[in-house]
Parts: C-alpha cells; sequence; structure tokens
C-alpha cells in the first residue's frame, strides 16, 4: 500500500474507528481542590503560555496529524488558517510522503501560506532519520518555513504495521547531531505509547529542547494498525505509559531547560490543566481537532475551541488561579 493510502486510512480510522486504548490517561486518578473563594473575575484570568521562548494565547500545540495526500491540503489549510487566527502552535504530519514524492509537497506548503506568521514544525519519522540526507531535512523544513523540527518516535506503531520498519539503531544518534546542527529547535516526541524518564533523559543530554511525552490513553496506534491488517495482533493494543504516569515520572527528575508538552488523550480542558499542574509546560491534542475539521469544518473547529478556552478558565477560576504559571500539585489531591 502507498504511503498517500496510508495516510488516508489513518486519519479515517482515529475519526471513526473504535481505536481508542482500554486504559485511561491517567488523569482521572486527580480532582481539583475547589476554591469556594476565587476573589477573581473571570476577565482577569490570563490563559496565555509560552514554549521556546516564544508566547502563545493558550497552552495547546495542534499536534501532527496529516498531510501527505490530496485530501489532506483542505486539513491542513483549515487548521492553518486557525492557528493564524488563534495564535496557536501548529505540527503538520510525518512528510515522509513528500521526499519520496514531490508532488505531495502542496498538502505541507499550504500550512505556511495559509499562517505565514504561526510557529509551525515540520516532522519526520526516528526510524528515517538514519537514511535521510541533510539536504531532505532542509527541504522539509523549507517547504514550510519551519520555525522548529519534530521527531516522532513510533517503535510500537511500526511493529504493529505490516509494511512498517523494524530497524530502530541510530536514531539517537541521528537526533544530536540535528540538535547541534539545526538553526532550529528539535523537539521529539512519541506518538501514543508515553516516553520514560531514561528515555526523556538520554533526549536532552542529545540536545533536544522540548519533548512531548505523547502517553497512552488516546488513539492506540496499535489499534489502529490492526484495523489495517489481515493479520491483526491485538496483543500490544493496550501497551504504553499512561499520559499522567509519563509525565510524573519525567518531572521527577527533570533536567534545568527541558520543556515538555502533555499530549496523549487530551480530551478537555480539565485534562489540560491538571497536566500543567503536574509539571507541564504545554499540552496537545490531535484527534479532537481533526474531528471537528473532518466532520464540521472551519465551524466545528471554532466551536470546539471556544468550549475548550472557555472551561479551561473556568478551571483556574474554580481554583483561584490567575494564570497558568501559578498551577502546581498543589491545587490536586488524590481520589
Amino acid at each position: 500500500m502507498s504511503i498517500q493510502n496510508r495516510k488516508k486510512d489513518h486519519v479515517s480510522l482515529c475519526v471513526t474507528g473504535d481505536v481508542n486504548y482500554a486504559k485511561t490517561n491517567g488523569f482521572g486518578q486527580y480532582d481539583f481542590i475547589h476554591n469556594a473563594l476565587p476573589e477573581l473575575a473571570l476577565n482577569q484570568i490570563d490563559v496565555s503560555a509560552e514554549l521556546l521562548g516564544r508566547s502563545f494565547a493558550f497552552p495547546l500545540f495542534i499536534s501532527s496529524m496529516t498531510g501527505g495526500y490530496s485530501g489532506a491540503v483542505s486539513v491542513n489549510e483549515i487548521i492553518a488558517e486557525f492557528c493564524e487566527a488563534h495564535q496557536l502552535p501548529f505540527g503538520v504530519g510525518s512528510q515522509r510522503a513528500m521526499l519520496e514524492r514531490p508532488d505531495e509537497r502542496a498538502s505541507f506548503s499550504i500550512a505556511r501560506k495559509k499562517a505565514p506568521t504561526a510557529f509551525i514544525a515540520a516532522n519526520i519519522g526516528g526510524c528515517q532519520l538514519p537514511q535521510l540526507s541533510r539536504t531532505d531535512i532542509d527541504l522539509m523544513l523549507d517547504v514550510i518555513e519551519a520555525d522548529a523540527l519534530i521527531i516522532h518516535l513510533n517503535p510500537l506503531q511500526e511493529l504493529m504495521q505490516p509494511e512498517g520498519d523494524r530497524d530502530f539503531r541510530g536514531i539517537l544518534g541521528s537526533i544530536g547531531e540535528l540538535c547541534a546542527n539545526l538553526t532550529v529547535p528539535v523537539i521529539v516526541k512519541e506518538t501514543g505509547a508515553g516516553i520514560s524518564a531514561t528515555v526523556a533523559a538520554k533526549l536532552h543530554q542529545a540536545g533536544v529542547r522540548v519533548i512531548d511525552i505523547a502517553g497512552a490513553g488516546g488513539t492506540s496506534w496499535s489499534k489502529v494498525e490492526n484495523a489495517r491488517s489481515e493479520k491483526p495482533n491485538s496483543l500490544f493494543d493496550d501497551w504504553g505509559i499512561p499520559t499522567a504516569d509519563a509525565l510524573q515520572m519525567i518531572q521527577a527528575s527533570k533536567p534545568e531547560g527541558l520543556e515538555l508538552i502533555a499530549s496523549g488523550g487530551i480530551k478537555n480542558s480539565l485534562d489540560m490543566a491538571k497536566a500543567i499542574c503536574l509539571g507541564a509546560d504545554f499540552t496537545a491534542a490531535a484527534q479532537p481537532v481533526i474531528r471537528a475539521v473532518i466532520e464540521e469544518g472551519r465551524d466545528g473547529l471554532q466551536r470546539w475551541f471556544r468550549e475548550w478556552e472557555r472551561d479551561f478558565r473556568f478551571v483556574l477560576c474554580l481554583l483561584g488561579v490567575q494564570n497558568i504559571r501559578q498551577l502546581s500539585q498543589q491545587y490536586l489531591r488524590k481520589k
């Protein structure tokens, strides 16, 4: 099967298929400590956030999801315009397809055309890095005038994918070389199985400035690939570190200067706030965004965002907190 058809399958299954983890993201084990005397007006609350020294209007990164097939042009166009209007960072999907088929570049370049000032990150799989030249990397960055490079780690997905990679050697060294030589920062993310404290330490030592832990609790890419396979192997459908657990593992020994994005089953503003209380600098989501766009287009995406932003402000008000920099674990209790 071609990469283009595989990308279409992935998007379709994530929107309509039964591909979520059975295990939760882990945030359900916490409750907020309600403040009956917040002493705040709702319009005083500041929901802006910083990542990589840049200010954003809301602590939500629109995660890498799509690109590399014809239908992705309109999806990325809508998301890019949305991120431009709302001052949100945006990561395109894996650019492997455009390296193999130059005619697919339009599904990525549309992002920068529609979002001339937004923070946009390029994206490539860690498995592909050892085979790519610096020219390949520069092309990916140039096509979208990227502000950062996302490298996604997905060994579970690759193993479950019939046409997936089976060789995971040399990825860390390749990441280190890019960190040392690129003029844009490198962000490393998992695709839903989580990043442990041990792996986070290795990545930071290699020069990675931001890690998106992308834990278990949202889309199970094992389930996605099994839904595509003629011989599915469901044994690993629930494999992975829940997002809240991965965040706490890393936070316990977090190296100075490392920024953390929490993603993986972030399903509402309560999860966002809990993640930041537990040490995340930012949060990210993909599936709710792509579903809103596919099902209801621009209007659906705008409606979805208004609800999340409203509810996030409500959370901060009910905690008596004026901005996200004040959030900490003191506002949570274990159930």
